[in-house]
């Protein structure tokens, strides 16, 4: 974990997000509304010119003005490609909305997964979308349809096999992987060892989800990994590079599926959740994943 510090220009006040090593993205932070050192990151909360958004060791982790586009293309595709959406696993997303999108889809039984308590609690306290600090409660006890557990997802998946419990579809949304970073908690998460026991806990027909990587050429590194580790555990999977942000996101089944694209066009109809930045054209045209991915050297 690194601090986390505000460089000051032109009289404002920035937070440098790297975007590779040799390049650095500025925002501007108008108002800074919490920030803190949990036991895992440095996490700030602020005002900037997209809105109240989250970063967590200098990475911008969502905004108010593009959280949606985000969320929808992590959570949109497994809605479709699943049997079923009954029982649904989150690890990660701290803000909460993956868990309330799993609601409007359908589900049941949403676990919610995150080792970082402090962190989803500001989330709920500062951001205007996901959880709410007057819920928080609620949803730690289980007394709904979501329960949330302070928890290393490794460890979680660990019980959940060792009980039996099975879900059709398992999402993991965690900040991106720190290429050559043996000391990032989260890195461990990425790896195949983890991915497999993902797929161990899915119900016949069910769909792991990932958060990937940048499809971009200089920072890319990470979905080339993460597209490599898919096609060695899953026998389909699926690309969605959203095509209003600059985040790609992996879907993984064990059954192989012939045409991919197809059942998540014919499911769209029928989702119980309606998304309002995906439709058929996203959908056809945004399960290529990039050149250099499909041809590695």
């Amino acid at each position: 974990m690194k601090e986390q510090e505000l460089i000051e220009l032109d009289g404002k006040h920035w937070i440098q997000e790297p975007l590779g090593e040799d390049m650095r993205r500025l925002w501007r932070v108008d108002e800074v509304l919490w920030e803190g050192d949990t036991a895992y990151q440095h996490v700030t909360i602020a005002r900037t010119g997209q809105g109240v958004s989250l970063f967590c060791d200098d990475d911008r982790q969502s905004t108010e003005y593009s959280q949606l586009v985000y969320h929808e293309a992590l959570m949109v595709p497994g809605f479709l490609l699943a049997d079923k959406i009954e029982r649904v696993l989150v690890i990660g997303s701290s803000e909460g909305v993956a868990s309330k999108m799993a609601v409007d889809a359908g589900a049941s039984r949403v676990d919610h997964v995150d080792i970082d308590h402090e962190c989803v609690r500001a989330c709920a306290e500062h951001l205007p979308y996901g959880y709410r600090a007057a819920e928080l409660s609620e949803l730690e006890q289980g007394d709904g349809t979501i329960t949330l557990h302070y928890s290393d997802g490794w460890s979680f998946l660990d019980r959940a096999l060792g009980n039996g419990d099975r879900y059709d579809l398992v999402v993991v949304d965690l900040p991106d992987e720190r290429a050559d970073d043996d000391e990032s908690q989260h890195n461990r998460l990425y790896g195949v060892e983890f991915i497999r026991r993902c797929q161990a806990v899915l119900a016949p027909g069910g769909v792991v989800g990932f958060q990937a990587g940048s499809p971009t050429v200089w920072r890319n590194t990470t979905l080339t990994r993460a597209y490599n580790r898919f096609r060695t555990v899953f026998d389909t999977v699926t690309y969605f590079g959203s095509d209003e942000h600059e985040w790609s996101f992996l879907f993984g089944r064990v059954e192989q599926l012939d045409d991919p694209i197809n059942v998540m066009l014919e499911a769209l109809p029928e989702c119980s959740y309606e998304p309002v930045s995906v439709d058929d054209a996203s959908l056809i045209g945004s399960t290529v994943p990039p050149y250099s991915v499909r041809h590695q050297e």
